[in-house]
């Protein structure tokens, strides 16, 4: 099952905004396109490369157009950690 964090949801979120303030509709396609690649790692949860700044075999991440999405999987669980765009220095973040 995917679960989806607060943090990760308020991501995705942030995502719709700033896209939709040029156009709503590829700001639905680009949100529709991270829910169905969520499917595909609920499916294979090795899919996802290990993310290099964490290395943890069980935190994952995908790309998505510009975007990571980390996950980490637990069990027959999929949590959405987080959706950071790939020009951010996520190493800066993790602080």
């Amino acid at each position: 099952m995917v679960i989806w964090t607060k943090p990760a949801k308020e991501d995705l979120n942030q995502i719709h905004d700033f896209i939709s303030t040029d156009s709503k509709l590829y700001a639905g396609k680009v949100i529709e396109d991270v829910i169905l690649r969520t499917q595909q790692i609920d499916k294979f949860p090795l899919s996802g490369r290990i993310v290099p700044e964490i290395q943890n075999e069980n935190i994952r991440e995908i790309f998505i157009y510009s975007y990571r999405l980390m996950y980490e999987f637990s069990g027959n669980d999929v949590y959405i950690l987080t959706i950071v765009h790939g020009s951010r220095d996520f190493e800066e973040l993790l602080k």
